[in-house]
């Protein structure tokens, strides 16, 4: 099958469209004839080697854990799907080689979930990484509901977007920080936004002078450090922040998105129930991963970048 790759580290440059050998199908995963997957900061910081002290990577990496598409097979002892299903996926292996940028991938059951019936290909890739990110850093650790006022930094970016309508759903009060641009699509989804950089505590204290009760960061540094103070007394320690272990010296939690089955569920549910919107910035094919790449690294995407995969590869090695 076809594939996009790179073989040694570096930049978006280092993508390329290979040849590679079929994916082997385990007794408890399934095969996927993938449709489209989606870009996540995660796959070109692999890339450009800064996971290489957290995994074992084999060259040449097929990037890319998001994946939405047709189960073409199932292993001897799967009951779950059957040939024909349509899933979503993240797809993450514990070691580093085969990712979901090719023609198909072979996806653990841990791994993949129904696609929520009401969404299109696009939408659907866009959903695995980055709601499972909020959904298990809103509801699976900070638990936030009724009553509870969260902030939450690059709210209009692919993580944010999808944890401010988690939020909401959960009857939580949300601050969202964003550029000025997003702020109109911020209030759509629920939002009260505050302009990200300086003086965003001022902004945050004018509305809620009490404080946050938790916080979702995903800047680290000084941003993250400068916004515990936003935490109310009786708060302290609620925060998650997704780009900074060190928050665990501080008494929060650093969250890294986990394969789970049950949370996709829930994510599809959701989707379906209207409460959940994936917000799509950019729709291109897989074969222009480069370009995707450099767009992602500008830090200004809202939302997410979906690359369509069918019947891409194969034109670009012909």
């Amino acid at each position: 099958m076809k594939a996009v790759v790179f073989s040694r580290y570096g930049g978006p440059e280092v993508l390329e469209v290979r040849d590679v050998p079929e994916p082997k199908l385990g007794p408890e995963s399934v095969l996927v004839d993938v449709r489209t997957v989606s870009v996540n900061p995660v796959d070109w910081q692999i890339a450009a080697g800064h996971l290489d002290s957290r995994f074992d990577v084999r060259f040449p990496v097929i990037p890319g854990w998001d994946v939405a598409g047709v189960v073409a097979e199932i292993g001897p002892t799967v009951t779950e799907f059957a040939v024909g299903d349509e899933v979503i996926g993240y797809v993450r292996e514990d070691s580093i080689g085969r990712g979901t940028y090719a023609e198909r991938v072979a996806a653990p059951l841990r791994t993949v979930a129904r696609k929520p019936m009401n969404l299109g290909w696009e939408q659907a890739a866009a959903m695995p990484i980055a709601g499972l990110t909020a959904y298990q850093s809103l509801v699976r650790t900070l638990r936030v509901g009724p009553g509870d006022t969260v902030l939450i930094q690059a709210a209009a970016g692919g993580v944010g977007s999808f944890a401010v309508q988690i939020a909401v759903a959960m009857g939580a009060r949300v601050i969202g920080s964003a550029s000025d641009r997003n702020h109109d699509y911020l209030r759509q989804i629920g939002a009260e936004p505050v302009a990200y950089g300086p003086g965003l505590n001022e902004c945050v204290r004018a509305l809620t002078p009490q404080g946050v009760t938790a916080i979702l960061d995903m800047y680290g540094g000084q941003t993250l450090t400068s916004s515990l103070d936003l935490l109310s007394d009786e708060s302290k320690g609620r925060v998650v922040s997704l780009t900074n272990d060190g928050i665990l010296e501080q008494g929060g939690t650093f969250v890294f998105a986990r394969p789970s089955k049950a949370d996709l569920d829930q994510l599809t549910r959701m989707a379906e129930s209207g409460v959940l919107t994936p917000e799509i910035s950019t729709v291109m094919d897989v074969t222009d991963a480069a370009e995707a790449f450099r767009l992602s690294q500008t830090g200004h995407v809202r939302g997410k970048i979906v690359l369509r995969v069918m019947g891409r590869l194969s034109a670009a090695i012909h």
